[in-house]
């Protein structure tokens, strides 16, 4: 039986490497993350960035985050007050 479509998250991931400018060549990869049901965008500077929006809608269906996870969600909240 399929789940119902209430408990379904999807997000559209948008990444590409933007030139350093630097002599090494090296360069870094940017981005950005939609919710696709609400349509909330979060620009990204790290790779990371992906796991911890997709965290957010995971805790609102009820999954369980560790406490690594919980901490930085936490923090970012404290540091948006300033």
């Amino acid at each position: 039986m399929d789940k119902p479509e209430s408990n379904v998250q999807s997000f559209i991931v948008k990444l590409w490497l933007e030139d350093s400018g630097d002599e090494m060549g090296r360069g870094e990869w940017r981005g950005y993350i939609t919710h696709v049901p609400g349509g909330e965008r979060r620009y990204l500077k790290e790779l990371s960035d992906i796991k911890d929006f997709i965290g957010q809608y995971l805790g609102e269906v009820g999954v369980r985050r560790g406490i690594g996870c919980q901490l930085r969600a936490w923090l970012r909240r404290q540091t948006k007050r300033f």
